[in-house]
């Protein structure tokens, strides 16, 4: 990641090339941990040859963080492509990840760790019913909690009842 903007916002150190790979390595194999890539759907639905990384705008992650707590999840979102940002790209894939913990994982609960000054992401999850449960001045970020009760829990699987899960595999689509 080269954007200290980015860095700035996700708390994120820059990698080595050898780091970034073993960190791929591990969200490839780790059970404890699910990331979606955020596609511009506009962009790759315009030209049939558009490849998927030119259409690239972040990812979204979901960490199984607590053992003692298994309905637990951490969740995180980075809109890396600026021309992508403050177009719910963020916020459709937040909804989508935490409609895969629910139903895939069984999580009742999210939580979301942002730095101080990240208002916009602060803002969104707020939006999305997070509220704020602390405030860490060592680390300068505010965590965020969402437990989902009936209502939310409908309320999330309204929201993503258009979305067909599919396997992804050696480049080709196969629907489940």
């Amino acid at each position: 990641m080269r954007s200290e903007e980015l860095r700035r916002l996700t708390a994120s150190e820059p990698l080595t090339l050898e780091q970034e790979h073993s960190m791929q390595r591990s969200w490839r194999e780790d059970a404890d941990k699910c990331t979606f890539i955020v596609l511009d759907a506009e962009k790759w639905q315009a030209r049939p040859s558009t490849t998927e990384e030119s259409c690239m705008a972040g990812d979204v992650n979901l960490f199984l963080t607590d053992l003692g707590d298994p309905s637990l999840g951490e969740i995180e979102v980075m809109i890396a492509e600026p021309s992508c940002r403050r177009r719910g790209f963020g916020t459709e894939a937040v909804i989508m990840m935490m409609s895969y913990g629910v139903t895939k994982l069984g999580l009742t609960k999210f939580e979301a760790k942002i730095g101080q000054g990240n208002e916009p992401s602060i803002r969104m999850f707020q939006k999305l019913h997070f509220e704020q449960v602390a405030v860490s001045s060592v680390f300068q970020e505010v965590t965020l909690r969402l437990t989902m009760n009936e209502r939310e829990r409908q309320w999330l699987l309204e929201q993503t009842s258009h979305v067909e899960e599919r396997c992804y595999g050696d480049g080709s689509l196969e629907s489940q």
